[in-house]
């Protein structure tokens, strides 16, 4: 089982990397589709189901949609043309430079009544000819973090052999194999992933592409430290990690300034990923948008506030989350609209847990202790965002995983990495809670705080 890092961080847009990024690459596909097949069809229609339909306005679904239609991708995202090319599509009912018909309030269709027959995340598209007739369509499922599958890769991926090896010089598909591995090699987890990495690129293009992630993260988290306002979407939720920040680097050298005021440096960072997510910046899949301020949020503390922090070792964080994340989305999820939250801002707080852990000092087995303590108290959480939007509970939910990924990793150094539930059980039972869990806590925003949260 190979997942390269750069699969696990995307460079991609918010607010979500199933519900934006997804539908997006989806539409893009479709595109590529109908020019490989040489078919110029007059009109084109969407159908959004399962999640996708019932939060698919408040993750700006739609306008993903359309923009994939037109070329955007995203990777090189440009807001500025892409609100100049959404506007002139809901104007003039064309998709530009093809001359095929769209008229996304005829041909976008929210689909709340059909249910989806493979992931929540499902979106069909058809082209049509002159007459009518269907010259090409496409069901998608965006299962999560950015993936896209057709109904036919979906089908193949969810009855392939799982004993199939990958073409790597260590391809683990379970924490058992992977510490098994490190110790047979004498390696440490982030050198294994290293290994698999570069039998597949340059150690230069590896190196070049793990210091992007790392910019694209840090350049997200500043500017959401320094944002502030309402975020989008009818919520008026009101930025806030800019105001913490700045009470905290007034009281930062005060005496009056308590020990657990950390965990506010900790929340304050991932808040501010999160808030930049939400109004739709740039951000990196961590391993999801939902998610995405756990990991650069904990790599900020470490580097900021922990003595002896060397920025040599980010590619070995880096490096292990991605591990990490691999055998989560292998052996489970990390899709809300599947599993839950659990499956979203747990699978990242493992991630960071583990590489907290590793530039910590930790041995392999220390990190899976500590990917699996953090897991291990995510399990059972719900996607329930209220009005469907990535900011409530989303925001600070970042923040509390990755102080509890902070909390994982030192209780595991205090340890020798013996412990009694294995990372590959919680990873189990992540993914039979999710399947056991009712669809209305599955980012549909059909229960939980979605539904009990007063109209004022």
């Amino acid at each position: 089982m190979f997942l390269s890092v750069f699969e696990m961080f995307k460079v991609g847009i918010g607010p979500s990397s199933s519900h934006t990024m997804g539908p997006m690459v989806a539409a893009a596909r479709f595109m590529a589709a109908l020019a490989d097949q040489n078919i110029t069809p007059v009109r084109l229609h969407v159908r959004l189901l399962g999640s996708l339909a019932f939060t698919g306005k408040g993750h700006a679904t739609d306008r993903a949609c359309i923009l994939g239609l037109a070329g955007f991708s995203p990777q090189t995202f440009d807001p500025i043309r892409a609100n100049t090319v959404f506007d002139a599509i809901c104007t003039d009912h064309v998709l530009p430079d093809t001359g095929i018909a769209f008229d996304p309030s005829v041909d976008l269709i929210f689909d709340y009544d059909t249910p989806s027959n493979g992931h929540a995340n499902a979106m069909e598209i058809k082209a049509v000819g002159a007459s009518g007739a269907r010259l090409l369509c496409e069901t998608y499922y965006s299962i999560g973090g950015g993936f896209v599958l057709t109904a036919d890769e979906f089908e193949q991926a969810q009855s392939q052999d799982m004993s199939a090896r990958s073409d790597v010089p260590y391809p683990f598909q379970s924490s058992l194999e992977m510490l098994d591995m490190a110790q047979s090699a004498g390696l440490s987890i982030a050198q294994m992933k290293r290994a698999n990495e570069v039998s597949r690129m340059s150690a230069a293009d590896l190196d070049r592409g793990i210091a992007q992630i790392w910019s694209t993260m840090d350049a997200c988290l500043e500017r959401g430290l320094a944002g502030d306002g309402i975020l989008p979407g009818g919520l008026a939720v009101k930025r806030r990690a800019r105001g913490i920040y700045v009470n905290l680097r007034e009281l930062q050298h005060s005496n009056l300034a308590p020990p657990h005021i950390v965990n506010d440096w900790i929340s304050a960072y991932a808040m501010a990923v999160n808030e930049e997510n939400a109004a739709g910046g740039q951000v990196v899949t961590a391993p999801t948008n939902g998610a995405a301020g756990v990991i650069p949020a904990c790599i900020r503390y470490w580097l900021d506030h922990v003595p002896q922090a060397d920025p040599a070792q980010l590619p070995d964080f880096l490096l292990t989350a991605a591990a990490i994340g691999g055998l989560i989305k292998h052996n489970a999820s990390i899709s809300g609209a599947e599993c839950g939250c659990q499956a979203e801002v747990g699978s990242a707080s493992a991630m960071a847990a583990a590489g907290m852990c590793a530039v910590l000092g930790g041995t392999p087995a220390q990190v899976e202790n500590a990917a699996e303590i953090a897991l291990e108290h995510h399990l059972g959480m719900t996607c329930d965002p209220v009005a469907g939007l990535v900011q409530v509970p989303c925001i600070e939910r970042n923040g509390l995983g990755a102080i509890k990924a902070v909390a994982a990793a030192s209780l595991a150094l205090h340890g020798d990495g013996s412990h009694l539930v294995p990372l590959d059980s919680a990873i189990a039972t992540l993914w039979q809670t999710g399947r056991d869990m009712s669809d209305k806590y599955k980012e549909t925003s059909l229960g939980g705080l979605a539904v009990n949260i007063p109209n004022c």
